[in-house]
């Protein structure tokens, strides 16, 4: 089974998680410091870190994320989830 490792940033709203992304890629924005400054997820203490999971751990919208194309280390759109918006960053993927 696929397995990832990944970290999250979790906000209000989609303007709030466009921002985030522009400062990070704009701006050179630390994803670990803007998770622990805005995230609303308990994982935002640690940077947004949600550790290493396997694919069907996390809710679909994540899998279809961080199981995707989406470039190591590359932060992605925003995404929508029943929790709200995040934008979310892959560390690593195992097959």
């Amino acid at each position: 089974m696929p397995r990832a490792v990944a970290s999250h940033i979790l906000v209000k709203t989609e303007a709030e998680a466009l921002d985030l992304k522009r400062k990070i890629e704009n701006e050179g924005a630390s994803f670990a410091d803007l998770a622990k400054k805005h995230s609303s997820c308990p994982s935002g203490r640690q940077g947004g870190s949600l550790g290493e999971f396997g694919k069907g751990a996390m809710v679909p919208e994540f899998d279809k994320v961080v199981f995707s194309d989406l470039p190591v280390g590359a932060v992605s759109a925003p995404v929508k989830t029943q929790f709200g918006y995040h934008i979310l960053k892959v560390e690593k993927r195992m097959p």
